[in-house]
């Protein structure tokens, strides 16, 4: 049978995309969710792959829900922390209750979610942690401090626990998209998209989430081991590192 991978914020957008990928690829897959029910509901259906519902924000409800996923699945051997929000704001009138909730769920949930997995990875000797960060927390976005400050902390988790979980078999990556084609994307004015943010993509055009999908099967696989505390940036050659 194939590895059991979760994915937070697996019902939707990117993360509907990286499940539906990773089951294609022969994992057994469980989704998380926040709270939209009729959207998991309907992804269920449509894709086979069983969701689970809690906040990554909440440790004791991810200890819980991981508890759930592990009894219906088996272990967790692929974690793909993919859940995020955005609460945008100028700095001088962002709220305290817009930095707390962004950094809860985009940083903090990546403790909360791979600190359960964490000692079954080390005793199987095999694990494979992606973490999805963003463009914004390469280069930052005004309008983002938030946002921007969560997904760079994504990535300094990342380093640092690559080099814990090497001997033990762990990888731990992380996938840097750009701009790709979600609702919340497509959401946005298309004259915005059309001449400001689309002339900023040397490629001409956004991402596909299937595209960040086939990152994340990538370094999900045995064949990646040796690639670890990295950080795979898929953003059309938007910003280059």
């Amino acid at each position: 049978m194939g590895r059991v991978a979760l994915v937070t914020g697996g019902s939707r957008g990117i993360g509907a995309a990286i499940s539906v990928a990773l089951k294609a690829a022969g994992y057994r897959v469980a989704a998380n969710y926040a709270g939209n029910e009729a959207a998991a509901a309907a992804f269920t259906a449509e894709t086979g792959i069983p969701t689970f519902r809690w906040s990554v924000a909440d440790y004791d409800a991810c200890v819980a829900g991981i508890a759930q996923v592990e009894a219906a699945l088996g272990p967790v051997e692929v974690l793909v922390n993919n859940a995020g929000i955005t609460r945008d704001a100028m700095f001088h009138r962002m709220t305290r209750e817009q930095w707390r909730e962004v950094i809860e769920t985009n940083l903090t949930g990546l403790f909360n979610m791979t600190h359960p997995v964490w000692p079954g990875m080390r005793d199987r000797k095999f694990g494979r942690i992606i973490n999805i960060s963003s463009i914004n927390g390469q280069k930052g976005q005004a309008g983002q401090a938030n946002y921007s400050a969560a997904k760079a902390g994504d990535l300094g988790f990342t380093k640092a626990l690559a080099q814990e979980g090497a001997r033990a078999g762990i990888t731990v990556n992380a996938v840097c998209p750009g701009y790709i084609a979600t609702e919340m994307v497509k959401a946005i004015d298309p004259k915005v998209l059309a001449e400001r943010i689309i002339p900023q993509i040397p490629v001409g055009r956004l991402g596909e989430p299937e595209e960040i999908a086939r990152c994340v099967v990538f370094l999900a696989s045995d064949e990646a081991g040796f690639i670890t505390g990295s950080t795979l940036s898929a953003n059309g050659g938007q910003f280059v590192v």
